[in-house]
């Protein structure tokens, strides 16, 4: 079924990326945070208003995929006023909007609503258990969403790296460059995830949710496959770039204090994707080799 989708958060890197996958049967608007403000009833309203009377005129299926977000992880230890604004009080705002309209909503959430405590893959139904405001903001953002009483879905990602933004692979590029050695935490484990792939994900969601088949999980798990630590990402990244990966060395989150608490395993599980019948999602490695061939 063709689909015509709404992007809030479309300046960001995800939504940048949403918006490279617009297609003859796919039909993205992808509005930037000045353009289309998630905390603006008003705004809100009349985005899925519009959103409504464009498919309607397309003879398409209309969704909102919520890639707004306050991610400053740091920052929001000294302004989570403004994160709780953006990650908890937007959602539940385009919510509401899309329940008045009757249109769908997937959201994307964090591995940061975890504890980090755990030692096997996060399962959807895990407890929760934030450690930083970046976490507890994104926590509540699901909990206003889901229940809201729209047709609604949330789906958790990790480390997500794309090609606008600002992101730890350009971050890593930029030090190679620089630095003669790097200290990177590699007592923090979790999932890599290229947004291009993400956004793919989201819209075969998208499609099976307009077509009237979305899972019945509502909340599921989606991130490129496998593990790794930030170092041994790092490493990775600097193979990539034809430097000595033995530049990075390992070091402790205690060795490189901030303001936020980092999960300590932030793993998410894919058996909640992969039960709902979704394309697996590769690996990590495969999707970093894809990402810098991209590049050239």
């Amino acid at each position: 079924m063709p689909l015509t989708v709404l992007v809030p958060g479309g300046s960001g890197q995800l939504g940048r990326d949403l918006a490279a996958l617009a297609s003859a049967s796919v039909d993205v608007v992808a509005p930037g945070s000045a353009e289309l403000d998630v905390t603006a009833t008003g705004q809100v309203l009349a985005a899925v208003g519009a959103l409504a009377e464009r498919a309607r005129e397309a003879g398409s299926a209309p969704v909102v995929i919520n890639a707004a977000a306050y991610t400053a992880v740091d920052a929001a230890e000294t302004d989570e006023e403004r994160a709780f604004a953006v990650n908890a009080d937007g959602p539940r705002v385009l919510a509401a909007a899309c329940a008045s309209r009757r249109v769908p909503l997937i959201h994307v959430s964090t591995d940061y609503v975890f504890p980090g405590d755990a030692s096997a893959p996060y399962e959807p139904a895990d407890e929760l258990g934030p450690r930083s405001a970046y976490g507890r903001t994104k926590a509540a953002g699901e909990d206003a969403v889901l229940g809201s009483g729209a047709s609604s879905w949330v789906v958790r990602t990790s480390w997500l790296y794309g090609k606008s933004g600002s992101n730890f692979v350009k971050n890593m590029a930029r030090l190679e460059s620089s630095r003669p050695e790097l200290s990177v935490v590699d007592d923090q484990v979790g999932g890599p995830t290229w947004t291009l792939d993400l956004a793919g994900g989201l819209l075969e969601l998208a499609s099976r949710v307009a077509s009237g088949d979305g899972p019945p999980q509502r909340i599921l798990h989606c991130t490129n496959a496998g593990a790794v630590s930030w170092c041994g990402f790092a490493q990775a990244i600097f193979k990539h770039l034809g430097a000595d990966p033995s530049r990075v060395r390992p070091c402790t989150s205690a060795e490189y204090p901030q303001a936020a608490t980092r999960p300590a395993y932030s793993v998410l599980s894919p058996k909640s994707w992969l039960d709902a019948g979704l394309t697996p999602m590769r690996s990590w490695e495969d999707a970093l080799d894809a990402y810098f061939a991209d590049a050239k």
